[in-house]
Order: structure tokens, then C-alpha cells, then sequence
């Protein structure tokens, strides 16, 4: 087994460059000791910030010249950081800026209850006495969104208060199944005793030995359902808490008030599952699909994620990589292969694992630094794809950034991973049509199929138990252990069907999952996967200005809505369309893959 190297023995040219942040350690301290003692200067705005144009804009442009400031110091001190999470250094700098970021909240508390005092009216009429705050039109307009559901100041202060127990069924949640938790032995495909955690759970669930997935599965859930009791209240709390804040702040109900930031309505959550719901028969022509490969008599819910062709063993060097992925984005024109290209030539990539380094990928950054991408590249053909998808959030963030004004560049999650899904599947696009290899191309369309079968399926799952949870619970109805998993397993055998045995145990999936606690979350991921579709369907087939549209997205940053966002990209969200392109896709991919498989 190779030896994992320490950070300073891995070459310079494959870390990526902080130093385009801050030359040093002692440039950071420095800026860190300057801001600091700024941060008080806020107060000088207190009580005048609507006091005339002038002032207005003032204030805004000395927050964003701050908070650039602060951000700047954050991605330094957290990129080094997970570069070595060893590093004593690197945590007390990342502690120092976490404490900042409480000073400035403090500092600047006073701002939303000052603003709401005046009227947008009034703040209308300085955008047009002053040019200057022109740019800042769309941020206000969403500011003064919330005005008819913000509370009193004294109100305000009190939740602030109360933040941190407010938080706690999560963090309940998180202490017992990230720590307390124990799952007990089960044997391996040797033989050997192996205690079962929720990390190495994914990898006997997907064991060619199928007693031991049935084993895994039984093992696990098995354990659940002695916490039901316990992980049903820490739930409830939560569900109680976002209805409670709702109805508190004039909402609707605990959905309306989650989707509100993104300006997202019911509507569009609800055509999603409803979509979903009516083209069920694409997910049980996949599970036919399995059970007839695996040729199981039976498809039990246990053997739906053992991978239905051995793994793909080709070892892929980072520079073969770098070439299949510039020459699978080639389709997305010269200028973007230009800054792609500036990704690998000018450092932004950290690629290779080392002791201490963050697990997993991520792209990050923002208006003054690059986006930077943390790989922990091992040659696989999934890292391959994981470059492609990374480089998308960068290139997202890039074209943001140059296209806008500082408050203007930052995107919401609810389009962030269009763009990197759509490189996702350019990729797979090329690899079908230039591979020579079906083994290669069996792995891919595996992939894809399971991509489909995850998120747009098994998201919505998730995402329709969680609107009708609160749903119940804003009726009056009283959410028992009993009734969640009762109501969870019912989920499970219409988004399975006939072709899967639905076990008994899987009513209690639903304690294990924490995206509960992220209020209305998921949904998100079936969005932006068929978006993607929808533009990677129109790019490949060269659909009028599919291209050129999909290219002006990438530039919006934060400078509109999502809805109206994707509506640029060729996308209308409040209608089927969209998610009915990616069930189409999922069902061609299912018939590429029986065309290749049955040669």
C-alpha cells in the first residue's frame, strides 16, 4: 500500500497557489490586524443611513469594500487550512476570521431594523436622485422583500438569543447518529467480523456478496428502529420550529418561508414531485433493468445499489485528465477552453491527496481571489469526472465574478450545480461518442442511470416526505414515530413498484437521512440535474442559440433571480419541461446501456 505523503513533499506545481490571495503569512496578519480595528467604523453609520442618497450609498459601499476584505482573509485562512488540517497554524488563522465574522454581526445589528424603518418608497426615490446606487436596485428590492415578515427589533433580538438552542433537534441529530450511534458486527465477504458504521455502510450495500448487503442493510436499519423514539422527537423539533418561524413571520406555511430567499414558490416544488409522480414507470424500468442483470428472482431494496457491471479499473494519469476534459468542453467554445485553461496553467488546482488534506472535491472562491478546485485525484475515471464537475463551479464562479459588480456576483445554491452538472454530462456525452471501449461506456451509462435514479427520483422521494410532514404537522396532526415511518415506507413503495420488494425496515431510512434538517433542500438536486439536461440536450444537438444562452447564464451571478436566471438559459421552471428532459435522457441512457451490454 503506497504511503500517504506529508504536504511538503508533494511538488509545487500540482498545489494550487495561495499566494495570488496574500503573498504570505505575515501579509494575512497584517490585513487581519487592520480589520480589526475597522470593524468598529460601522457605527458611524448607525442611525444615518437613510438619512439621504449620499448616505445610503455610502454605507453600501463601505460594506462591500469590508466584506471583501473579510472574505478575503476567509479563503485564505480555510484554502491553507484544508490543504492540512494538521496544521496548527491554518486553525487558529480560520478561528481568528470565524471570530471576525461574530464581531461584524455585532457590529452591524442594527442595520435591517434601521432599514425597514423607512419605506422602500423612499429608497426607490434615492436610486433615482443617485446614480451610484443604481447597482445596488436588485439588492435593495430583495432586502425590502422581507419587510412585511420581519419582526419588531426587540423580536429580532431575542431569536438572535435564541439561535443557538433553537438549532438544537439538529444538533441533537448530528451528536447521536455522527457519535452515539453503534451499529454492531456483521461478517464480510472473508468471513471476518467487521463493525458497521454509517462510513463503511456504502460499501456493503454495494457488495457483490449479497448476504452481505442484506446483512448491511438489516444491520443498520435494524438499529434505527430502536431510536425511533428519539430521532422521531429530534424531527418533530425541527418541523416545529420552521412551522413556528413561519406563522411568527406572516408566512403561509414552513415551505413558503424556506423556498422565499430564492424567490421560489410552492408552485414550483410541488410541479416537480407531481411530474415525477406521473412518470414513475422510467425509475421501475431501471429497477427491471437490474433485477434482469443481477438475475435475481427478487430485487430487494438491499441489492438496488450493487453496481450492475464489475468496476471499471483504467488508471487515468492528471495530465490524460486535463486532456479528455478540455477536449470534451471544446463544445462550449474558445473562451471558455481559454479559462479552463487558466485553471491548470496559473495554479488553481490542488490535486493530489497528502496527510492532513480535506477529504472529497470542491470548487471555492470569490470576486478577489481564483476558484480555486481541491481534488484528491487518485486516477480513476470517477476523478476524471469529478475535475469536469469541479471545473464547472470555477468556471460559474469566474464568469460571475468578471461580469458583475461585487454584490452582484454571487449565485444562489439553487442554480450552483447547473453548471458543474452540465460538465458532468458533456463529459459522459464525449466519452460515449469517442470511446472504443464498451466496458468504458458501460461504466459511464451505469453511472448516468444511477446519477438519474438518485437524484431525480430518490431527492423527490425525500423532498415530497418532507413537504408533507409539515404539511400534517401545519394541519394539527401529530407527527409519532408511527406515522413518519409509516408514511415513509408507503413513499418507498410507489417510487419503487412492483419490481422491488420493499423490506419492512425500510420505513426507518427516513431517521438517517439529514437533509430534514436543511429545510427543504433536496429538491434542489433534481432541479439542477435537469436543468442540465435540458441544456446539455440543446447544446449537443445545436438548438438555436442554446449555446449562447447557456454561455450568458454562466455571467448572471447574483444579478437577477433564479427563476429569471434559468429563463435565460432557455429554462422555464414553473412548467414540466425541464424535468420531463431528464427522465427522457434517463430512459434513452437505460436503452443505450441494454444496446451495448447485450452485444
Amino acid at each position: 500500500m503506497e504511503k500517504q505523503r506529508k504536504r511538503d513533499e508533494i511538488e509545487e506545481k500540482y498545489k494550487w497557489d495561495l499566494t495570488t490571495i496574500y503573498k504570505n503569512d505575515e501579509e494575512f496578519l497584517k490585513d487581519l490586524e487592520n480589520i480589526e480595528k475597522d470593524i468598529s467604523n460601522f457605527q458611524k453609520f448607525k442611525g444615518h443611513i437613510l438619512d439621504d442618497s449620499d448616505s445610503l450609498f455610502e454605507y453600501l459601499k463601505y460594506n462591500d469594500e469590508f466584506t471583501r476584505k473579510i472574505y478575503k482573509l476567509y479563503y485564505y485562512a480555510h484554502l491553507n487550512h484544508d490543504s492540512d488540517t494538521t496544521n496548527i497554524k491554518y486553525q487558529e488563522f480560520v478561528g481568528k476570521v470565524a471570530n471576525l465574522f461574530t464581531k461584524l454581526s455585532e457590529e452591524t445589528a442594527f442595520v435591517n431594523s434601521e432599514m425597514y424603518q423607512k419605506p422602500f418608497s423612499l429608497v426607490e426615490k434615492y436610486i433615482e436622485e443617485n446614480k451610484n446606487l443604481e447597482q445596488y436596485r436588485f439588492n435593495l428590492e430583495q432586502f425590502y422583500r422581507y419587510e412585511s415578515h420581519k419582526l419588531s427589533e426587540e423580536q429580532e433580538k431575542m431569536l438572535s438569543i435564541l439561535s443557538n438552542t433553537l438549532s438544537t433537534p439538529e444538533d441533537a441529530f448530528n451528536s447521536l447518529t455522527d457519535s452515539d450511534m453503534k451499529f454492531g458486527n456483521i461478517k464480510d465477504e472473508n468471513g471476518n467480523d467487521i463493525e458497521l458504521t454509517e462510513s463503511n455502510y456504502s460499501t456493503f450495500i454495494t457488495s457483490k456478496d449479497r448476504r452481505v448487503r442484506k446483512e448491511a442493510f438489516e444491520c443498520l436499519f435494524s438499529t434505527y428502529s430502536n431510536f425511533k423514539n428519539t430521532i422521531s422527537t429530534t424531527f418533530k423539533g425541527n418541523v416545529e420550529y420552521l412551522t413556528s418561524m413561519a406563522k411568527l413571520k406572516k408566512f403561509n406555511s414552513s415551505i413558503e418561508a424556506s423556498l422565499f430567499d430564492d424567490n421560489v414558490t410552492p408552485e414550483i416544488y410541488n410541479n416537480l414531485i407531481d411530474t415525477i409522480n406521473k412518470n414513475m414507470n422510467v425509475n421501475y424500468k431501471y429497477f427491471a433493468l437490474k433485477k434482469e442483470i443481477l438475475n435475481l428472482d427478487e430485487l430487494h431494496l438491499y441489492d438496488n445499489y450493487v453496481e450492475l457491471i464489475k468496476d471499471y479499473d483504467k488508471k487515468y494519469t492528471f495530465d490524460e485528465a486535463k486532456e479528455i476534459v478540455i477536449n470534451a468542453l471544446s463544445i462550449l467554445g474558445e473562451d471558455y477552453i481559454k479559462n479552463i485553461n487558466k485553471a491548470f496553467d496559473e495554479r488553481w488546482i490542488d490535486i493530489y491527496n497528502n496527510v492532513g488534506k480535506r477529504g472529497g472535491a470542491y470548487s471555492s472562491g470569490f470576486y478577489d481571489t481564483n476558484p480555486f478546485v481541491l481534488l484528491n485525484f487518485e486516477g480513476k475515471l470517477h476523478d476524471v469526472s469529478t475535475l469536469a464537475h469541479e471545473l464547472g463551479h470555477s468556471m460559474h464562479t469566474y464568469y460571475s465574478c468578471k461580469n458583475n459588480t461585487f454584490n452582484n456576483s454571487s449565485y444562489k445554491i439553487f442554480v450552483a450545480e447547473v453548471a458543474s452538472t452540465v460538465n458532468e454530462m458533456l463529459l459522459n456525452h464525449y466519452l460515449l461518442e469517442n470511446s472504443k471501449d464498451d466496458n468504458e461506456k458501460l461504466y459511464v451509462l451505469n453511472n448516468m442511470m444511477e446519477l438519474f435514479k438518485s437524484t431525480i427520483y430518490r431527492q423527490v422521494m425525500f423532498a415530497e416526505f418532507e413537504r408533507d410532514m409539515h404539511a400534517l404537522k401545519e394541519k394539527g396532526e401529530i407527527l409519532t414515530n408511527e406515522l413518519l415511518s409509516n408514511e415513509y415506507y408507503k413513499l418507498n413503495q410507489k417510487y419503487f413498484g412492483d419490481n422491488v420488494v420493499v423490506d419492512e425496515l425500510i420505513k426507518y431510512e427516513w431517521e438517517r437521512i439529514p437533509h430534514f434538517y436543511y429545510d427543504f433542500y433536496v429538491y434542489q438536486y433534481a432541479i439542477g440535474l435537469s436543468c442540465a439536461c435540458y441544456i446539455v440536450d440543446g447544446i449537443i444537438n445545436k438548438k438555436e442559440n442554446a449555446l449562447k444562452n447557456y454561455l450568458k447564464f454562466l455571467t448572471l451571478g447574483g444579478s437577477d433571480t433564479p427563476v429569471n436566471e434559468l429563463k435565460v438559459a432557455g429554462i422555464d421552471v414553473t412548467k414540466s419541461d425541464v424535468i420531463l428532459s431528464a427522465i427522457k435522457m434517463f430512459d434513452e441512457t437505460i436503452d443505450k446501456f441494454k444496446e451495448i451490454y447485450n452485444k
